[in-house]
């Protein structure tokens, strides 16, 4: 206690900055208290409309609750005199790189699931021909990995399809000579030079 008694001696803060931070803590308090009641309520609605589960309206509600505090924060520091523009582009560049992450991380989990998938119902097997539409490539299946599907196209170019595709687009399958396992890892060592 006496050391905030010391810096309100020594730093003379002006009532004005006092009331000012008090009125952004009350506002925000306001706003977080709109939101639990009329932005939940509303959300509820929908809820039971849409057939979404409850974690979806907590997740929401506490994502911009914490963005209210979080704004009175940054500005209550502003109103303080501590410079904020550092702390924005540290939160901006944050939220930049975890959404490149998330997005990384999704292209490759989707496409190591697309391949589970294909391996589980077999849609096509190795020297099938696969047509891809409305783009019609089509090429013999001669390899698959975690993240693609290669196709032998007619001109002898090896076309890389991410797996997830199969579930996004619509294809054909043709039955083609089956390869044999030599046949396979032979064209499957090819792919990689």
């Amino acid at each position: 206690m006496d050391t905030a008694v010391y810096w309100f001696a020594i730093s003379n803060p002006r009532l004005i900055m006092v009331l000012a931070t008090v009125m952004v803590f009350v506002a925000a308090f306001i706003t977080v208290s709109f939101i639990n009641r009329v932005v939940a309520g509303s959300i509820r609605s929908l809820e039971h409309r849409l057939s979404l589960p409850e974690e979806s309206l907590l997740g929401f509600t506490r994502v911009m609750k914490g963005l209210v505090w979080l704004i009175a924060a940054l500005l209550i520091l502003g109103l303080w005199g501590v410079s904020v523009s550092g702390l924005w582009t540290l939160l901006v560049s944050a939220a930049t790189i975890i959404g490149v992450g998330f997005l990384a991380v999704w292209a490759m989990i989707s496409n190591a699931t697309a391949s589970l998938f294909i391996t589980i119902w077999r849609p096509f097997q190795f020297g099938d021909t696969v047509e891809l539409l409305p783009e019609n490539f089509r090429g013999h299946v001669i390899g698959r990995n975690l993240m693609f599907t290669v196709l032998r196209m007619e001109d002898g170019a090896r076309l890389l399809v991410p797996n997830n595709l199969f579930f996004q687009k619509i294809f054909m399958v043709s039955q083609g000579e089956h390869l044999s396992r030599s046949q396979q890892t032979k064209d499957q060592d090819s792919q990689i030079h």
